[in-house]
């Protein structure tokens, strides 16, 4: 695995994905799903750009507290700038398998495509077990790659982008354990949801063709895929989308449960 480095390009790129119709309704799904109070002391495991924690502000309102926890310090800077002036929310940089927060201390823990790229998964979700306190609530969000239909004028291209996308991930289909898991981190109750993210359209603000970009940059090298190759792949789905043939789904899951 080749992980993708969080560096400032990277992350700008990000800034401009989470901006898209599809990451808002993503984030909606995510919220509804944490179910945050008026109160509660939250953890974002793989916090990012820190979009999550201000959108979550309002709920915990003064009373609450949230912390965000990331190993990109340049993922971090914009998390800061973004909630820049709440008192009730605190940015640490750290590893998911060894979370900088005491045991016991949140009422909600949640982590947002981020365990498909830690390779001890289980001892991640161990540490986010760890944080809550008693009854609190886990929320996992994670893609399975496998899920992934693009339509392509090249199929045999088209695998090659796929299989050299699976190598930034450390488990490209994490959601088909992630049940089994949670519950060897001790969770219990746990439930999952499919949403599938689809489009028909060669539309920016669609999770398919956001990610185009990045995944050209990712896959130029690897699987003997030049950035030629890198480049007409990006330009062929430009292509079919003009002339209306552009196609693209994939299924997210959101897993929840109680410590």
């Amino acid at each position: 695995m080749s992980q993708i480095s969080f560096d400032e390009e990277t992350s700008r790129r990000l800034e401009r994905l989470y901006r898209t119709r599809d990451a808002l309704r993503r984030r909606r799904l995510v919220r509804e799903a944490i179910a945050a109070e008026s109160g509660d002391r939250v953890l974002d495991v793989g916090c990012g750009g820190g979009f999550y924690v201000a959108e979550l502000l309002d709920t915990i309102g003064p009373s609450g507290a949230i912390v965000g926890v990331d190993s990109s310090a340049a993922m971090l800077g914009l998390a800061a700038a973004r909630c820049a002036g709440h008192d009730n929310v605190v940015f640490r940089e750290g590893d998911a398998l060894a979370l900088p927060v005491e045991s016991e201390s949140f009422d909600v823990v949640f982590s947002v495509q981020v365990l498909e790229y830690v390779a001890d998964a289980t001892a991640a979700l161990a540490e986010m077990r760890r944080s809550l306190r008693p009854g609190g609530r886990v929320v996992v969000w994670d893609v399975d790659w496998a899920t992934v239909s693009w339509h392509s004028s090249d199929d045999a291209r088209m695998d090659r982008v796929l299989r050299a996308w699976d190598e930034h991930l450390a488990h490209p289909s994490l959601p088909r354990t992630l049940a089994s898991r949670m519950r060897s981190a001790g969770f219990d109750g746990i439930t999952s949801q499919g949403h599938v993210f689809a489009s028909t359209a060669f539309d920016p603000e669609t999770y398919g063709v956001a990610m185009i970009p990045l995944i050209a940059d990712f896959v130029s090298g690897r699987e003997s895929i030049t950035a030629e190759e890198a480049a007409a792949w990006s330009a062929d789905q430009e292509d079919l989308g003009q002339r209306g043939d552009y196609y693209f789904s994939c299924t997210q899951f959101c897993f929840r449960g109680t410590a």
